[in-house]
């Protein structure tokens, strides 16, 4: 609700602008427009009236209209041109095809058809490849005005000339939102998931990207103002072109700005706490696979130059010290963290001292500690770009993605490694698995001492269904097979590329199915899927030791635990020899499912180092036969 208020503030702000400077001086109405107002514009000939392509509202110029579709409706019409190159006659055709499709109730993006047109602007969400419909603004039938006296149709090639040096990325938006009641096209899905299957194991289950407007790291010398995953600077120059909205743009990136700035002390100040430092350390999977990783790799870390982005108490400069580096430069947001680190290396005869860095070659020390985000480093220390050999970071919060540090990381890796330099991790890969009635509370509050107190098992579950669960899942609880939903390549990924949606299947587990002792022709629950990751120290640069952390339910716990999402209600899933009723629904126990198919998207949220997450979800009975469930929405912050 919140992220839906400050959408519609800022797209009050963008329509007030627009009317005080088109308005006569006199008129000191800051009111939004009224449908009134803009009829007399008309009769004055002072202004068109626009209308969205989405909704209702209107506007009185075309880039107030093309900010609150991106805004609201995630709709980036200059950025679909541009990515397409459409001419002014296949804009003309977008803008058609897109009114086409929202008066059919379907997703101009993905072509999802939704039941109402509210459950459709629940469900729009940025275009996962609008490569994908280019081939439909081949039909000349879009050439014809879906709507009658569509002013916009005539209106929005008004500033071609400076439409490339338009960019639209100074806000960081929701990419998924609430779906609400939507149908999956199951057709579709099984067309992909076939498609998927005739590549490679290693790329089956790979995502198709969503082109988010969100990452563009910049160096601070560019004078840009530039956060984790967000470019301001560009979008506030590019006001020059757009006087109109101006002052209405520098506006609203100066609130982004400061409530990035104000999750980022609150984000850092977090990691002032010794306990959460305890915790990470005393995590022997966690900290046993960096240690491996910097110690027993020679020919990595002797004489290199190694950056440790988020040190915290600096264990792993530590480690990369001991393993043979010659100099490690351990950056920490922190101002409590940054001086614990530099006591650390002081007290373990490590620390880098200003004298040494000004090339005493008799020096010792080899850590230099810098109270900075790695995106203003340049502002703190002397540092040349692309002058670092290995870069060193343990980024991965919960479900991989949460906190958002990963974008920091990744601009390091641009800005400060050298070409071919090693990266450590190197690979991250999350997977998915459908769990059982033992993942979920049930069993405890069916047995209370003897009583049963399931109706308070059903309301947790419930509610559980409405948020994610970050807890520790025993592997015998998993119901499915595991099955790949995303991998990371980290030395070549982009920072776009945090934002994905994936699609994947998952079957019935039957070792899971012959340990419950039931019978594979009868069917068992599943209640939701939990999520995991792993990250990779492969041979790509530790050739001596290459390790894997995990965070599996089938391997030690970590602190990192699982992400659960829990389904709205369970699957009842069997085998394909189950002999199913073929006038039930599907998931149901007189015909329970094969198989379920999964979209799973994971996107960064509005909130600076939160993400959303949508799950949708069909499942295939054993004749084929299909049945898909309303989307599911989390937000993990």
């Amino acid at each position: 609700m919140a992220n839906n208020l400050r959408e519609t503030e800022e797209t009050n702000i963008l329509t007030q602008e627009n009317q005080e400077e088109e308005e006569d001086d006199d008129d000191d109405s800051k009111e939004p427009w009224t449908e009134e107002e803009n009829e007399d514009d008309d009769e004055n000939g002072e202004e068109s009236e626009f209308l969205c392509l989405f909704c209702d509202s209107k506007y009185g110029s075309c880039d107030a209209l093309f900010e609150h579709c991106r805004l609201t409706h995630f709709f980036d019409f200059n950025g679909i041109r541009k990515e397409l190159g459409l001419d002014f006659y296949g804009s003309f055709k977008l803008i058609n095809y897109v009114r086409s499709q929202v008066a059919n109730n379907r997703c101009w993006s993905c072509g999802v058809h939704c039941q109402s047109k509210q459950d459709l602007q629940s469900h729009l969400h940025q275009s996962v490849n609008s490569k994908d419909f280019k081939l439909l603004l081949d039909d000349d039938k879009y050439l014809n005005p879906f709507m009658q006296e569509d002013s916009l149709l005539y209106s929005f090639g008004g500033d071609e000339e400076g439409e490339n040096d338009y960019n639209t990325s100074f806000d960081e938006e929701e990419i998924v939102r609430d779906f609400g009641n939507v149908c999956i096209d199951d057709d579709v899905i099984a067309e992909e998931i076939e498609l998927n299957a005739e590549t490679s194991n290693k790329d089956r289950n790979k995502a198709v990207m969503i082109d988010s407007n969100g990452h563009l790291s910049l160096a601070s010398s560019s004078k840009r103002i530039a956060e984790n995953g967000m470019d301001y600077g560009e979008s506030v120059r590019s006001c020059d072109s757009n006087p109109k909205d101006k002052h209405s743009r520098v506006y609203i990136a100066d609130v982004v700005e400061k409530d990035i700035k104000k999750v980022n002390e609150s984000y850092f100040g977090s990691y002032s706490s010794f306990g959460i430092h305890r915790e990470m350390i005393s995590d022997k999977v966690r900290t046993d696979a960096y240690r491996e990783a910097l110690l027993k790799n020679p020919s990595l870390l002797n004489g290199a130059v190694v950056m440790d982005v988020g040190c915290g108490t600096g264990i792993l400069s530590l480690f990369a010290a001991q393993g043979g580096a010659s100099r490690v430069i351990a950056i920490e947001a922190s101002e409590k963290m940054s001086t614990v680190a530099t006591q650390i290396a002081k007290d373990n005869g490590l620390w880098r001292n200003k004298t040494d860095i000004e090339g005493n070659n008799n020096c010792t020390g080899v850590i230099e500690v810098v109270q900075n985000m790695v995106e203003n480093l340049d502002k703190s220390i002397q540092i040349q770009p692309h002058s670092v050999d290995v870069l060193v970071s343990e980024w991965m919060g919960y479900c991989l993605l949460y906190e958002s540090m990963l974008s920091s990381v990744l601009f390091a890796r641009d800005w400060w490694l050298k070409p071919g330099g090693a990266i450590l991790p190197d690979t991250a890969t999350i997977f998915v698995a459908g769990f059982g009635k033992g993942g979920t509370s049930l069993p405890f509050w069916e047995n209370v001492y003897g009583f049963n107190m399931s109706s308070i098992g059903k309301e947790v579950v419930e509610d559980a269904a409405k948020f994610p669960i970050v807890d520790i899942v025993n592997h015998h609880d998993l119901v499915t097979n595991a099955a790949l939903l995303q991998s990371f390549d980290l030395a070549t990924m982009k920072p776009d590329e945090v934002d994905f949606t994936a699609i994947t299947e998952l079957e019935a587990k039957l070792d899971s199915l012959a340990s419950n002792r039931i019978d594979l022709k009868q069917a068992t629950s599943c209640y939701g899927i939990v999520l995991w990751f792993e990250t990779g120290f492969t041979s790509r640069f530790c050739k001596e030791t290459p390790t894997v952390l995990s965070t599996s339910p089938c391997t030690p716990k970590t602190h990192w635990k699982q992400t659960i999402l829990t389904f709205r209600e369970p699957i009842a899933m069997a085998s394909c020899k189950f002999t199913a009723d073929g006038s039930a629904a599907v998931g149901t126990d007189a015909c329970p499912a094969s198989k379920i198919l999964l979209r799973i998207s994971i996107a960064r949220a509005t909130q600076h180092r939160s993400i959303d997450i949508s799950l949708e979800t069909a499942g295939v009975g054993p004749n084929g036969q299909k049945r898909s469930w309303p989307v599911q929405m989390f937000n993990l912050s």
